[in-house]
């Protein structure tokens, strides 16, 4: 089955390298690329990509609005993975509490950038988990205030403890071990945590976690 992508980068050297790797794979298809993030939602709209690789920085739209735009307008099934130069920047928060479901360095080795993309598509939201949680915890815990910003009671004892665990950056593999269950029973507990939260990926689910102060930074494992 072949994986529509979407591009979307104000540099066209990077969105011909990119296009060149991902292309490179047979079940990689790349369907359009995007100068900036006004292009981008209208090719998401006329294409429906699977994932798009999105920019922050872009000129007339930046990635923050396009992220929100492509998934307010009907376009849920895209996952969007932003890309940056920078790994701590306050434009990638914000994209993943938007619903972006992870994100990528520029300088992304073409092995690294192949493997991350079938990260996204087998439904891996957390890509770079480390990165990730690191960003998570600079920005969350900064803009979060004296009270909880989320409510947890729907969850139970049990769905808790895997929520933490992947706030601290943990697959379901290493959950499943933590707490002495099944892979498939860690999946069947994310899955409830996603829709009592409302959320749309495991990354917004973490979001939560920080926000409502389940977990604070540096917190061990």
């Amino acid at each position: 089955m072949t994986t529509r992508i979407l591009i979307v980068d104000d540099q066209s050297l990077v969105r011909a390298g990119f296009r060149l790797i991902l292309e490179s794979q047979p079940d990689f298809a790349v369907v359009g690329e995007a100068p900036d993030g006004e292009q981008a939602v209208a090719l998401a709209r006329r294409h429906r990509p699977e994932v798009i690789l999105m920019d922050i920085r872009m000129p007339r739209m930046d990635g923050l609005e396009a992220t929100r735009r492509i998934l307010e307008n009907g376009t849920a099934q895209s996952r969007i993975v932003i890309l940056t130069t920078f790994d701590l920047d306050d434009y990638v928060y914000a994209a993943l509490k938007a619903g972006a479901c992870g994100f990528l360095l520029k300088d992304v080795t073409p092995e690294q950038l192949i493997a991350a993309m079938r990260l996204v598509v087998a439904g891996d939201a957390l890509l770079a988990p480390s990165i990730t949680r690191r960003l998570i915890e600079r920005y969350a815990t900064r803009d979060a205030r004296s009270e909880l910003t989320a409510d947890l009671s729907p969850l139970t004892e049990r769905e808790v403890d895997v929520l933490r665990l992947m706030a601290r950056g943990l697959n379901n593999q290493a959950i499943g071990e933590k707490l002495f269950v099944s892979e498939a029973t860690v999946k069947t507990h994310v899955a409830h945590i996603l829709d009592k939260l409302a959320v749309e990926n495991r990354v917004q689910a973490v979001v939560v976690a920080y926000e409502s102060r389940l977990v604070t930074p540096g917190e061990p494992s």
